[in-house]
């Protein structure tokens, strides 16, 4: 089996689709343009998708409450340095930046909602080139 997708009740899917395909090469592959808002977006390898909604049948957790160890979407970056102050000045926020002993490099912030956001340089890349086409 392969994971198709992640969902996400949150406050603002179309604002967050948008921001998230301008800041963090997302692609939008399919986007309701009624409640709930129902957004699918893509990674660049077409292969990981994240769903994004707003729906009433249930709460939109509060994630700025949320530790960001509990829920957390992680993007592969060369340079989180700069990716992470890129992301600051589109209104994203610092949580930590941890460099590790074996020289991975992680960098966890939230986005302009507060969903943890974190931006990770493996020493060694845990995703195979197979997984990465």
């Amino acid at each position: 089996m392969k994971l198709e997708h992640f969902a996400l009740n949150v406050e603002n899917p179309i604002a967050m689709a948008a921001w998230y395909a301008e800041h963090l090469g997302m692609r939008v592959v399919r986007q309701m343009e009624q409640p709930p808002y129902t957004t699918f977006l893509a990674d660049d390898s077409g292969r990981v998708m994240v769903e994004v909604y707003l729906n009433p049948a249930d709460e939109v957790p509060l994630y700025r409450e949320m530790n960001p160890l509990l829920v957390h979407l992680a993007f592969v970056s060369e340079d989180p340095t700069a990716d992470k102050d890129r992301l600051v000045k589109a209104g994203a926020t610092l949580v930590t930046e941890q460099h590790l002993e074996d020289g991975s490099h992680l960098v966890m912030l939230r986005d302009p909602w507060g969903l943890a956001v974190q931006l990770c340089k493996r020493a060694v890349p845990m995703l195979t080139e197979k997984e990465q086409v």
